[in-house]
Parts: structure tokens; sequence; C-alpha cells
């Protein structure tokens, strides 16, 4: 897979899901969603603009900081 065509999904500390590179983001039934090749997906379950992040769990005190198994 080539730089250009990868697509990254970063989980953001006590925030978002960043979703970096050419990626279709559809609804349940298969509508398209407009966004830009970088956008942040809510994952605290408060934005008013789901499913993209707002900025809310600023606000509310989401917490949750995952982190990748090393193997």
């Amino acid at each position: 897979m080539t730089t250009e065509n990868k697509v990254t999904i970063k989980v953001n500390d006590n925030g978002s899901l960043r979703v970096t590179g050419p990626v279709e983001l559809v609804d349940a039934e298969g509508n398209p969603f407009d966004h830009k090749e970088s956008f942040s997906l809510c994952r605290c379950g408060a934005s008013n603009n789901k499913p993209f992040c707002d900025g809310t769990h600023k606000s509310i005190g989401f917490e949750s900081a995952p982190r990748a198994k090393k193997e």
C-alpha cells in the first residue's frame, strides 16, 4: 500500500477518532457523508454533529485512552 492510499485512524486520548486519508464514510443506508480528507469522528456519543466530533467531549469530561498491545 502506498502512502497516498493509506488511511490512518488515530484514537485520540479522551477525544475523537481522527481519520486521515482517502476513505468513504457512509450511513446505515449506504448514503455518503460529505467530509474532507481528514476529519474526526465522535467517540463520546455527545456530539451535536454526529457522526463527526464537535468537541463536546471536552465539556463532559469524557475519558478514554486505550493503547494497542505491544508484541
